[in-house]
């Protein structure tokens, strides 16, 4: 005999709050086993953040030197790196748990996008961050290390240049989250399509100044390239909340308030 789900819509505060921390101690464990395995290709992964870098002319001139200058960097920077990496892994699995937690509020017809939603969100935080890495970041380290056209000699600490590409593609898979984070306001009613639509001059306008901050360089056309994805995944999140609004209708079943 099968063990009945918890409805947690009508379930008390405490029954939510150990939901909520079992949730956590499962994505927690979730991490750690991604950090584990990314730990175990560390070197390479240290040598990928390296590519960019590596592919620069001033590195290919042996201009540009790589240091590290504390006994601990490599070690902290290991871990770091798998850190990230290791998120990146478990972010599916992590993702299933936020969906399992939340899934109980839902109606019944909207429970059946828990797949989509988990494939969707780790997809869409992967593909920020490699169309970061191959098409944005190479050309914006070779115009940072040429910045001052040759009159310096950059000797970059590994740390601190891991932490900028990092942040970087980070920022990239964040961005890249835009659609699906559209979906999950509209279902719970704080935004809908009208209010997106109504606003995309402002968010045109807050998309040209992260492009140009993300990649400062000169160049329209850098900017262009990270500033036109964006919008069109502004586009895509308008799309996505009119065919995911909430419509109310009498036989929609009303989900059971919290008890508290």
């Amino acid at each position: 005999m099968s063990t009945p789900t918890k409805d947690l819509s009508s379930a008390p505060l405490f029954d939510h709050l150990d939901e909520l921390r079992k949730r956590i101690i499962i994505s927690v464990v979730f991490l750690a086993v991604g950090l584990i395995v990314a730990f175990q290709f560390r070197v390479q992964l240290i040598e990928a953040v390296k590519v960019p870098l590596q592919a620069s002319e001033q590195y290919r001139d042996g201009v540009v030197q790589v240091v590290t200058q504390g006994l601990t960097d490599q070690l902290l920077l290991s871990l770091n790196l798998s850190f990230w990496a290791g998120f990146a892994v478990a972010l599916p699995f992590i993702l299933g748990q936020v969906w399992g937690f939340i899934a109980p509020g839902l109606y019944p017809q909207e429970r059946r996008w828990a797949l989509p939603f988990v494939i969707g969100a780790g997809l869409s935080f992967l593909g920020g961050a490699v169309f970061g890495y191959f098409l944005v970041l190479p050309t914006m380290v070779g115009f940072l290390l040429d910045f001052l056209a040759g009159t310096v000699t950059p000797l970059l600490n590994l740390r601190d240049y891991i932490g900028v590409v990092m942040t970087f593609l980070i920022s990239f898979g964040l961005a890249f989250e835009m659609p699906i984070l559209a979906v999950i306001l509209t279902r719970i009613g704080v935004v809908n399509h009208t209010m997106l639509r109504a606003g995309w001059r402002i968010a045109l306008v807050v998309i040209m100044i992260a492009a140009a901050v993300i990649t400062p360089t000169p160049d329209p056309m850098n900017m262009l390239l990270v500033a036109a994805p964006l919008y069109v995944l502004y586009e895509l999140s308008v799309i996505l909340s009119r065919v995911f609004r909430v419509v109310p209708t009498e036989e929609t079943e009303t989900p059971a308030p919290l008890s508290f």
